[in-house]
């Protein structure tokens, strides 16, 4: 009975397909999401969440979806794949594959993924920890509220309270987060065994199956079914299979990752479900009807359940994932259009990863070229240094990124669901430009959106403008409980896999493992029957290489195996100083943008040491006008180096200097130089603060902030010594200048007895050398700035004024001896191991790696002229 249902509905989707190419009914080849802005997740949520009937129904008033069709798709298609010249080839070609489910033309030369269970992070890395603190975050979270609106649409009690934000009770998209949460805690696991972690997310699914088995349909879900009613009407509706999408997603995760059972029966019963659905809407209008309600975000359906098909070889799940491809998008594509600008671009790439999927389940070759095609696009005209795309949620014009630089650039799911894009792709080909491309979008893109070690606190977009932050945009930070975005989920997913796209192996008579991410970490490697410990020494800018360890420090015993490590040597890197070491073995290295090779026996205690130089670059923004040449970003190998401002961005070079000449790192030992100054207050504590290059006292700061790096400064000593200083009370005694954090260059100055502090450059003409002394108070860990020109007077604060040199010729006076004292304590702002000066036109400028910043106002792209 079930074969002839899916008989019947193939027989109907060919049917309607050929009529349509015989009599040429083509009611539009366009698709797209009309207006825009209802389009976009941010804007949705907040007119849903308003108040405002009018703004509502002024909106929904103009809600309209383009129809689209599967001639439109069919009539897109290039010649070029068509097995015959008449019009009815595609037809024929269409129904071959649904019937036959595939060409079968993979050649099965994929690389293979190594199990997250295989590999894990070094938790004293910058990834491990990254995956602890997401892990911490998982944990946190709790099991009745996560399912509290699942259990309400089911009619069961629903203990505990409902988180807010996007998963509250009122919102349409709710449960879409819970489903993130199956698949990161899933993968958590694998990553970490956690049995904690195991524990909660057995009772989440555990939680979904009752109310699933309470409904008695199949359907499970945390909104009523009456909002896919909407989205067949083509009614107004806040996107229903994208949060079934994520629901059925973190199902099948739970299922692969941590061996569910439970949650694979309840996943192919959502599928009948849905099956049915979508066949009545088929039988009852057309087919048309159907691909008309595709331009409603729709998430990855056709990936998930290509997924599910490669587990059941249902072949109703192979049909219904056909019928989640959208045929108006991935048209365009197929002639090889590049005309995305204007589309959202988080709807669209998960079909894409769906088509890419479509590929490796049914052989069709076209579906390669699709995804190979779309992202040669996004990267060559869509993309900015980060590997991120989007602004303001959509692709905007080809090739015009100098215009879109502002907060809302890079939606982070569109970096989590490029870089599944990017893997595939690299499983294809083994083409390093997919490698590297994964490791800009990771290390720039993702590493992020975290607010460093803070559990649960992420971003949304991923701020690219001139003096941008990441805590200053439309969201901001998001909150533990009170968010949720799309972008948490994402998010808690994209931590949790860190390990995922290390490590990839080649079977054969030889075994391969293809090593493409360099990141501390180790990998029993059952296929090569030997345990590899990777360990990388974190990059610094005052030694410009990157270096990579890896040991073998096991084996299986008895084996004989010969087997092959093919170890990626990135684009960004150059032969002169690069070196391989096995064994103590000089190697010869391929050039960059190659593998290097190395098979043999491998034994416990064998060891290959690999240095690759890292060098400075700009990188011109994509953007092929010439007035926006001098618009670029500057990397260090795969680090994107953000300058810390609040919006200076011009950078004048001589024509002839090398990057060296104007970019110069920052040295290991001047953080041991770094204080800041602050006195206390009535019940506040302030710190000295450069506050538009005047010296004040303002409240004392949190780090990661603006206020932070203001009440920095760097000690610089004026007189000649030999000694090491390891401490700022190193300086004590000593003649010192003060450097603002941020304003390398330029100094804390005075005009003399009774004059304002201010920042300067040296050369003003105004005294910038002090004696930093014992605090003249006599109290335990303060001291005092005293003028070297004018002995007895001394940088003194006094309530409601600003600070100034003041003298006292009566050393009694226990005011004036409070007041020039100050708590001498490490600076709040430290320098990142890769941080470097920049010399600009006007100023210069402090940069470090994107992924280290929090709260700081900050400029990723240059205005640099020669």
């Amino acid at each position: 009975m079930r074969q002839l249902m899916v008989s019947n509905m193939l027989l109907l989707v060919e049917i309607v397909t050929l009529s349509s190419l015989l009599f040429g009914f083509v009611l539009g080849k366009e698709c797209t999401n009309v207006p825009t802005q209802l389009s976009s997740h941010s804007f949705r949520y907040e007119l849903l969440s308003s108040n405002n009937e009018t703004w509502k129904q002024e909106m929904f008033s103009h809600y309209h979806l383009t129809p689209t069709d599967d001639s439109a798709w069919s009539n897109l298609l290039p010649r070029k794949i068509l097995k015959e010249e008449d019009e009815l080839s595609w037809s024929m070609m269409y129904r071959k594959m649904k019937n036959s489910g595939g060409f079968g033309d993979t050649d099965g030369g994929f690389l293979k993924e190594v199990s997250l269970h295989d590999v894990r992070l070094d938790p004293e890395s910058k990834h491990g920890e990254a995956q602890q603190t997401n892990l911490e975050y998982l944990l946190i979270l709790d099991v009745d509220s996560l399912v509290w609106s699942f259990r309400k649409t089911a009619g069961l009690e629903s203990p505990g309270k409902a988180y807010g934000g996007w998963e509250d009770p009122t919102i349409e998209l709710r449960g879409h987060f819970v489903g993130h949460y199956m698949s990161a805690s899933a993968q958590m696991w694998a990553s970490t065994h956690n049995d904690s972690l195991k524990e909660k997310m057995s009772g989440v699914v555990s939680a979904l199956s009752a109310c699933q088995d309470k409904m008695g349909t199949g359907y499970l879900s945390a909104f009523p079914s009456e909002l896919f009613d909407r989205f067949e009407d083509i009614k107004p509706v806040w996107a229903p299979y994208y949060t079934i999408h994520k629901v059925m997603a973190g199902l099948l995760d739970q299922y692969i990752f941590a061996g569910n059972a439970q949650a694979l029966k309840m996943l192919t019963r959502m599928v009948d479900y849905f099956y049915n659905r979508v066949q009545n809407v088929i039988t009852k209008y057309t087919i048309e009807r159907h691909w008309r309600s595709l331009n409603e975000e729709t998430g990855g359906m056709n990936d998930v359940l290509y997924k599910l098909y490669a587990v059941t070889g249902d072949s109703k799940h192979l049909l219904l994932a056909h019928l989640f491809d959208k045929p108006c998008f991935l048209g365009l594509l197929a002639i090889k259009a590049d005309d995305i600008s204007g589309f959202h671009a988080n709807t669209h790439i998960p079909v894409v990863i769906g088509s890419q999927m479509r590929y490796e389940i049914t052989g069709d070759s076209l579906y390669k070229e699709i995804g190979t095609f779309f992202m040669d696009v996004v990267n060559s005209s869509h993309s900015y240094a980060t590997g991120g795309t989007s602004v303001s949620e959509f692709w905007s014009d080809p090739k015009r990124l100098a215009n879109t630089l502002q907060t809302e650039n890079e939606e982070s799911c569109t970096t989590y669901n490029m870089l599944k894009v990017s893997r595939h792709l690299f499983r294809w080909t083994k083409e390093m430009a997919y490698a590297d491309f994964y490791e800009r979008a990771l290390t720039n893109g993702v590493l992020s959106i975290q607010r460093g070690r803070e559990p649960g606190v992420m971003i949304y977009m991923l701020p690219q403008g001139p003096g941008k932050s990441k805590a200053v945009s439309f969201h901001g930070w998001g909150t533990k409980f009170n968010s949720f975005w799309c972008c948490y989920g994402t998010g808690i997913e994209s931590f949790s896999k860190l390990g995922d796209s290390i490590y990839f192996e080649e079977e054969g008579n030889v075994p391969g493992l293809y090593i493409i991410q360099y990141i501390s970490s180790s990998i029993n490697w059952k296929s090569g029957k030997i345990f590899i410990n990777q360990k990388v020494e974190p990059a610094v800018s005052w030694d410009p290489r990157l270096q990579v360890t890896l040991t073998v420090s096991s084996k299986e015993e008895g084996s004989s195996l010969t087997s092959a490590l093919h170890l990626r040597i990135p684009i960004w890197t150059y032969p002169d100083g690069a070196k391989a070491v096995l064994n103590g073995q000089d190697m010869s290295l391929p050039s960059p943008g190659n593998f290097l090779s190395v098979s043999r026996n491998w034994s416990p205690g064998d060891k290959i040491i690999l240095e690759l130089p890292i060098s400075l670059r700009t990188e011109a923004i994509k953007d092929d006008r010439p007035e926006h040449a001098s618009t670029q970003a500057i990397l260090y190998g795969p680090y994107l180096l953000a300058g810390l401002t609040s919006g200076d961005w011009d950078i004048k070079r001589d024509s002839s200097a090398s990057l060296s000449d104007w970019i110069t790192p920052i040295p290991a030992s001047y953080n041991s130089h770094l204080i800041t100054l602050s006195q206390k207050s009535g019940n506040s504590t302030l710190a000295l603060t450069n506050s538009n290059h005047s010296i004040t006292m303002e409240n004392f700061p949190i780090s990661g902030t603006n206020a932070s790096v203001r009440v920095t400064f760097r000690l610089i000593l004026k007189e000649s010594t030999s000694s090491e200083f390891a401490d700022p009370k190193d300086f004590l005694g000593k003649s010192v200048v003060l450097e603002p954090f941020d304003f390398p260059g330029m100094v804390v100055v005075h005009g003399g007895k009774d004059e304002s502090l201010e920042v300067s450059n040296s050369d003003s003409g105004k005294d910038s050398v002090f004696r930093l002394v014992a605090g003249i108070d006599g109290k335990t860990g303060t001291a005092s700035l005293e003028s070297k020109s004018q002995e007895g007077c001394f940088v003194n604060y006094k309530s409601s004024s600003s600070i100034k040199l003041s003298c006292n010729s009566e050393s009694s006076d226990a005011e004036f001896k409070q007041t020039a004292s100050f708590v001498l304590g490490n600076g709040i702002s430290q320098y990142h191991p890769i941080s470097f000066v920049a010399k600009g036109a006007k100023r210069n400028f402090i940069l470090a790696p994107l992924f280290s910043l929090r709260d700081e106002s900050y400029t990723l792209y240059f205005n640099i002229q020669s």
